[in-house]
């Protein structure tokens, strides 16, 4: 199953990590490590060139990157959830 970011940009849901408020988390001095951290190092992916409103951590084969969307937190959870729900185990 796989979570729609936005655009053409969808991640397999057991790859994700973590869904996160842009705005929210920002504001955290290791947030913005992250940030800068995963930019520098090019393992950032954009699926907006509008204002971003939440970024999606992602682990694939121990490699990390950061999706930023501009979808809600809110609402990338919500799809998660009904994905997950999907999902047989």
């Amino acid at each position: 199953m796989y979570l729609h970011l936005g655009n053409d940009f969808s991640v397999n849901v057991r790859d994700i990590v973590g869904i996160f408020d842009i705005e929210n988390t920002t504001v955290g001095k290791c947030t913005k490590r992250l940030l800068d951290r995963a930019e520098r190092e090019h393992r950032c992916v954009y699926a907006t060139m509008d204002m971003p409103k939440s970024f999606v951590i992602v682990m694939k084969k121990n490699v990390e990157k950061l999706y930023i969307s501009q979808l809600s937190a809110a609402t990338l959870k919500k799809r998660l959830n009904e994905r997950i729900s999907d999902i047989k185990y």
